[in-house]
Formats: structure tokens, sequence, C-alpha cells
């Protein structure tokens, strides 16, 4: 069988890829890439827990075009199990489905043996309470014979002149139910008001008699590769339970011009893309309510944060536009609109969504999120803010000003477009070391707090297994190959003679890093790739550029502090970014964690009206620097391809970390040279 006759499979959201032979089940392919897709039954159709997705049209980012019979049809074992359980829309069997040409297919969270580990948990932080959803106790005058006034206008009227809330307008589905709720609670109501930041009120529900539950609210991130959500009670900001999943738009593009690309070449993409995105947010919604035993109608409102391309999908807004110069947006503004409008029927009926302003057509809500979590405007040292993502979003400031701009790093951070590569998930490489004399390494993965050399690691993770590296896990191990002299500056692996180690071991012209082999036992074989070292390049270029870029616009050189937010703010340590180069030189001890700084800010405009209005006033002042269009972004990018860097000198770096000053390029094509080390003058 050659490569011409076999079928390109990628699959979503792990990346992995392969070439197989048609008549292949997805099962069994999945099963020789290491993909994680359940399945209990041999087989048989029966257990339903390899449910896949297929994709269908044009995939510009993998540079394939998905045909309709890219899988064989629909069978009898599939139908009979769709008669007897069910089985979602567009959803395959997967040891059912065969293979018959290049296919994208997605495994969603419930087909995945080894569930996707969501590295956005809520942050300890005291909320200042001005929520804009109250719950308000009245006794209502009944009606009478001598006063023909509605019952909405006499709970208005009992509303203003016991609570002082005025101006409301009647909505349907509370008409519907005012008056059996009014008679049952003997004119005594407990009736949910929600205040918009345009001055509007509305009531979003009402209960007979005096309601003790508590009213609740979604903080949400809704992220490219991941959709976070923080259940809150109104009353104290306490968090009640936090989640989250997959961004199931993945198998539609790993990064946003992806997805945009998606939208413009498949007719009706981007109503594919938020229909799924709608589906996702609903399911975590029920979700979280379950875990904190409470039922979707006690989901009184919402405050979703997300970039440009992810707020337009979920408005239903086709984001073609956000793909070209000059990425106009239908909207900068902040919303409030109805919960129901936006498809997300398992919050209340009445339930109202509040979405933060954007900043600019690549800087989104999410930035000015994390500018409502760590307020850069008011701090009085020179701070450096980055969101380090498949989009990277970067603040820089202080009192004086505040600049942003967003740096396309990709989704090689988040572990995909690496040979080993996976979402995090238990059984993942999440920290590495290398033994600089030995050149051996030692490992953790996520589900154990050992590490690979002490003892009662295998029975420790025999259960997950190891199963590949996640995002942490390669920045961690690209960084500790440079400190051992590995990895030189330009980004080369050298042969086994150049480092001294076998664990460097020829692939065509290049080299890989054995990171660990258990192939023995029919495990896997995880190497850090000549590959997986550019896409790390290619990523921190990008993110060190964009940051780089604002300094200059400010004038400056250093900045005093720098913030690292988002998943990996919580899980890189920052001499590994500093290592690499993700992030310019700065003190260690300077260097510190935001974590999920988007959600933080989500949860802080859920439980405060007056961080709403401060934030919007905030992003007017915020200055957009584009890096599409500045051709200094270009430059910085080159320079900051080297490991950490071609020409800035990192001194504070340097007074901690020694890198070995090795080239393994001297000897020409391959980097097959003698590995000669340069001394320093």
């Amino acid at each position: 069988m050659t490569e011409a006759t076999e079928a390109l499979v990628i699959f979503t959201p792990s990346g992995k890829r392969g070439r197989f032979a048609p008549g292949t089940t997805v099962l069994a392919a999945a099963r020789q890439l290491g993909v994680d897709l359940d399945s209990v039954c041999g087989g048989r159709g029966i257990c339903s827990k390899c449910q896949i997705t297929p994709g269908t049209g044009a995939f510009p980012k993998h540079g394939l075009t998905v045909a309709a019979d890219a899988l064989s049809g629909w069978n009898a074992v599939e139908e009979r199990y769709k008669q007897k359980r069910g089985l979602a829309e567009g959803r395959r069997l997967g040891c059912q489905a065969r293979i018959q040409g290049d296919v994208v297919i997605d495994v969603p969270p419930e087909s995945q043996l080894h569930r996707q580990v969501i590295r956005k948990s809520a942050s300890d932080r005291v909320m200042v309470m001005d929520p804009a959803t109250r719950s308000y106790f009245v006794e209502v005058a009944e009606p009478s014979m001598d006063e023909p006034t509605g019952d909405f206008q006499r709970l208005c009227t009992a509303l203003e002149q016991q609570w002082q809330v005025s101006g409301l307008a009647p909505d349907l589905h509370i008409l519907r139910k005012l008056q059996p709720v009014l008679r049952k609670g003997e004119w005594k109501v407990t009736v949910a008001v929600n205040r918009g930041a345009d001055g509007s009120v509305r009531i979003v529900d009402l209960w007979p008699g005096f309601r003790e539950a508590p009213l609740c609210g979604l903080a949400i991130d809704l992220g490219s590769t991941t959709i976070a959500a923080h259940l809150c009670d109104l009353s104290d900001g306490r968090v009640l339970a936090s989640s989250g999943v997959m961004n199931p738009q993945i198998r539609f593009g790993e990064d946003l011009m992806s997805r945009v690309s998606y939208a413009m070449m498949n007719p009706g993409g981007d109503v594919e893309m938020t229909r799924v995105v709608r589906e996702a947010m609903n399911a975590l919604a029920a979700s979280l309510a379950s875990e904190a035993g409470l039922t979707g109608a006690d989901i009184v409102e919402a405050v979703v944060v997300c970039n440009p391309v992810m707020h337009h999908l979920l408005l239903g807004i086709d984001p073609v536009e956000l793909g070209q110069a000059p990425f106009a947006l239908a909207s900068s503004g902040s919303l409030t609109l109805d919960a129901a409008n936006l498809g997300l029927a398992a919050l209340n009926p009445g339930a109202r969504v509040y979405l933060l302003p954007l900043i600019a057509g690549h800087v989104g809500a999410d930035a000015a999120a994390v500018a409502l979590a760590e307020a850069p405007e008011t701090s009085d040292d020179l701070v450096l803010i980055v969101d380090v993502g498949t989009n990277a979003e970067i603040l820089l400031g202080d009192r004086r000003q505040v600049l942003a701009c967003s740096s396309p790093t990709g989704p090689a951070f988040e572990g995909a477009q690496i040979s080993a590569g996976q979402r995090a998930a238990p059984g993942a490489i999440e920290r590495v070391e290398i033994d600089p004399l030995t050149k051996e390494p030692r490992f953790r993965v996520i589900g154990s707090d050992l590490w690979s050399t002490d003892p009662g690691f295998p029975e420790a993770t025999a259960q997950t297994g190891i199963t590949g590296i996640c995002g942490s896990g390669i920045i961690e191990a690209v960084a500790e190959m440079r400190m051992a002299g590995i990895v030189d500056g330009s980004g080369l692996i050298g042969s086994a003679e150049q480092t001294g180690t076998d664990r460097c071991e020829p692939t065509g012209r290049t080299h890989a890093y054995l990171l660990h082999d258990a192939s023995a036992t029919g495990g896997p074989r995880i190497s850090v790739t000549q590959g997986d070292i550019r896409a790390i390049q290619l990523a921190k270029s990008a993110l060190y550029a964009g940051a780089r870029l604002l300094m200059d616009e400010i004038g400056v050189d250093k900045v005093d502090r720098i913030v690292l937010a988002g998943a990996f703010g919580a899980h890189i340590s920052p001499r590994h970014a500093m290592v690499l180069g993700m992030i310019p030189d700065a003190p260690l001890d300077k260097v510190s964690s935001a974590g999920n700084a988007a959600g933080t800010g989500a949860r802080i405009a859920l439980c405060s009206l007056a961080a709403r209005a401060a934030i919007e006033a905030t992003v007017q002042r915020i200055h957009k620097v584009e890096t599409a269009i500045e051709p200094r972004f270009q430059e910085h990018f080159v320079a900051a391809n080297a490991i950490p860097h071609a020409t800035a000198p990192f001194p504070e770096l340097a007074a901690v970390v020694t890198l070995p000053d090795v080239s393994f390029n001297s000897g020409g094509a391959g980097g097959e040279g003698n590995g000669r080390r340069r001394r320093r003058g």
C-alpha cells in the first residue's frame, strides 16, 4: 500500500494524524495513533463509547478537503443502535465507520477515556458585590373591583415603593406565569431583577413567597481551545462549581484564522460553528448546575469573555471581516442580551448575558477581562501581562498608558502540532528535567505527583499509562534540552556524537531526543523531534515579538515585572519560559502567575455593575498596536527564533542560568558537524 492510496486521517482535539488503508475502521486508526477513543465492547457497536463526529468541507489549516463519502455509509449496526438508544445528529460509531478518504474526525469529550484537564480553575479573589441581578421580596396589593389595575402594574408599584426599583417593562414569559405565582404566594413573591449597563431594568423570574435559594450566575471564559466556566452565588460571589470542556470548534480549525477560513470556504460553516459552541456551553452549564445541586432555572445571569472571532461566532455573526484588514468588528461595545436569543436553553428562560467590550479586531473581551482582573492602569511600575494561548493577548502599561496587541502563537503551546503532543489529560507528560551531565531525563505525568525516577512510579501510572506530552511538558522539555546542551542556540538538536547521549537518534536529516520508550511492552515512544522544536520556536517567537513591539511603542528596553496569565501562567516556571525566550528578560522574582485572569475578570464583572462600567471606560483608553501590519514585528520575530534570542543579552537570565555555548551546524546539512563548543571571550 503506497502513501498515494492511503487516506490522511486527522483527529481533533489531539491533533494526531496518520495515513491508513481504505477500509480501516476509525477505532482501529485511533488505537494505532494513540488517540484517546473509548471502547469496551470489542468493536461490536454495543457500548456506544466510541462515538465520533466526522467533518466535511474544506480545512485550509490541514490543507485538505473532506468529501461527503470520506467515511463508509451508515450501516445496520449503527441504525439499530440509533433506534434503540439514540445517536446525536452527525455522530458515527468509530468501530463501524470505515475510512475511505482524507478526513478530519472529532472525538467528543464523552468518548474520551481520559477526560481533558481544563487548567482554568477559579483563583481566590475577594469580590466587591454589586451584582446586576438581585432578588427582592415584595408584598403586592391584591386586585379589587375598585382598582382595576393589572397584576403586573401592581407588582411594579410594589417594587418601586418597597425597593425603589422602577422602569420595568413587561416580558411575555413573565406575564404568562405572573398570576399563578402571585396567587400561590398569597400576594407575596420573590422577584429577580436585572439592571443592564444601558440602564434597562428587566424581571428575570419570580417565585411565590420568600425564596431562600441563592441566585446564581455563570462566568464563562470562551476560549478558542477550551471553554471554562465558574458557577457563582450572586449574593456573595462564592464559586459553587467550576469546570471546562474542549471547544468543539477545534475540528474546524485549531487557530482562529483557520476557523475564519473554514467559514469563508464552506457555506454555512459559521452557522455550524455557532451551533456546536452553543451546545457545548449548554452542556457545561447543565453539568455545573448538577454538580452544585441546582437546576438551570437557578442560573439567572451569565458573563462571557472571549476573543473577537469567538465573540462573533457565539452571536451568530459571520467572522469573515475579521479575516482581512482592517479587521472590522460588527460591534466593539459591551452587550446585554437574552440568553434565549443565544440558544442558551440550559439557563433560566429569562436569564441575561453580558459580554464585555472588545478592544479591537484581534484583541477581544478576554483581554479586557484580563485588564479588569490585573488593572495595569493602576500600576506604579511598568507591567507586562501575557495571556498565553492559541492566540496570545498582551498588555503593557502603568498609570500613564496601557497598550495591547494580539500575537498568533498557534496551538503548539496546547500540545498540538507536536509529534507526540496531546491535550492535557491524565497520562500526559507535563513536567520534564534533564540532567546536564548524563543527559538523562525524568518527568511527571498528569495524574501522579511522582517523578519517573521515583519508586512506585510504574504502579502510580499503570492505569493512565504514559500517553504523550502536553503543552507545558513540551515547553519544559525544549528548555531543558537547551540547558543540557542537547539543543543549540539556533534550535538544532545535536547527534549522539555531538551531545554525548544515545538518546539523540537520527531521523532523516535531523535528530530527535528520546524522552520515553515503552515500545518493548507495546507502549509509545515519545520523542522531541526537530519539527517539535521548530513549532515551539515559531510560537514563542510570535509571543516575544508581540511583547517587544509594545515595549518599542513605549520606548523601553525592559519592564519592571511580568505577569503570566492563562493556563500556562500557572503551569510553566518563569525560568523555563525565559530560557526559551517566550518573554523578555526580567528578574525571575518579578515574574508571577495570575492563573486564569480572563476567568477572574469575568467573575468580577458578574459580581459588580461598577466593574462593568469601569472596564468599559478603561477599554476606551487602551491603545491597540496591530502586529499584522507593523514591519518591526517581523524583525523581532526573526531575532526571537534563537533560544533564547539572537541579539538580546538576557542579563537577568544569565545571572541564574548558564546556557551551553554549543553549535551543531558547523558541519553542514543535517547538523552532522563536529559539535565544537565555542569558548567565551
